[in-house]
């Protein structure tokens, strides 16, 4: 894999303007549902945040301090974050497949291969950088709150941070690959994009609604994305209750394992498929 792959792969998605559009409502979503809503609701005098009045006030304020940085900004990325993921994900290996320039791009030198792998390493490195950044602008967002409030700001331990950094990492790479072998199979972006989506939105949800019911059902989630990127999560300290996606169905070892599976497994499927069929 040479320089030059890697720089024309960001200087594509610099230059779009739809990653932008995409990165930017993750992070503005993030903050929207991790501190304002939940810091607006704990002003009121209601019973209580969710169907079953699971929330109190205090249990939404204290989740927007600084101290609870880890599991707040982790609990989003289960479901919501990995369907921006994602649509990243597609973008970034669909997208040549609507402009028409996978021919240009192998007529240039490079192998399958290296184009290939230049696109898998920039995903994951785009899907640290937001995971990074949500980090930062959640932390000014805590930070802001405990001051208003004149609470005190206790951050979590560099070690908490830093394995909430490496969780978060992990679901978000995980949907992104997902995406781009997606992009890859299907060559172009709406197709990969709506069937993500209802996979990771519908389907995932729907197989987790019956778990309790039928023991098939409960067996086959314990292997799904979505629900070991929530399982992760939740062995961080998010909890359960009000956090879609959420999940204490395995094990936070369980979760990672399964996880890095779909990553090796999404990036050898794409890697087989762009080498062996022809690119029109």
């Amino acid at each position: 894999m040479t320089y030059a792959v890697l720089s024309a792969e960001l200087f594509k998605l610099r230059k779009r303007p739809a990653v932008w559009v995409v990165a930017g409502l993750w992070i503005l979503l993030g903050l929207m549902f991790g501190y304002v809503f939940p810091y607006l609701g704990s002003q009121g005098s209601g019973g209580g945040f969710g169907p079953d009045g699971g929330q109190s006030p205090a249990d939404l304020l204290a989740g927007t301090l600084p101290a609870d940085l880890v599991p707040t900004l982790t609990s989003g990325l289960p479901m919501f974050g990995g369907a921006f993921a994602l649509i990243l994900g597609v973008l970034i290996s669909g997208s040549e497949y609507g402009w028409g320039t996978v021919k240009t791009i192998l007529a240039q030198g490079p192998s399958r291969t290296t184009v290939l792998t230049g696109k898998i390493v920039v995903a994951a490195g785009i899907s640290l950088a937001l995971v990074l950044t949500e980090f930062v602008t959640d932390s000014i967002a805590a930070l802001l709150i405990a001051t208003i409030k004149s609470a005190p700001a206790h951050w979590p331990p560099v070690a908490e941070l830093a394995r909430g950094v490496g969780v978060g990492w992990l679901i978000v790479v995980t949907w992104c690959l997902g995406g781009l072998m997606l992009g890859t199979l299907l060559r172009g972006t709406a197709l990969p994009i709506g069937l993500g989506l209802v996979w990771a939105l519908v389907v995932e949800n729907l197989i987790r609604g019956f778990a309790s019911l039928l023991g098939f059902m409960d067996f086959i989630q314990k292997w799904l994305p979505g629900t070991n990127g929530g399982s992760a999560v939740a062995a961080l300290g998010a909890s359960t209750r009000g956090n879609p996606g959420v999940s204490d169905a395995v094990s936070g070892t369980h979760a990672g394992a399964v996880l890095a599976a779909y990553v090796a497994l999404f990036c050898a499927v794409a890697l087989i498929v762009f080498r062996r069929r022809d690119v029109t």
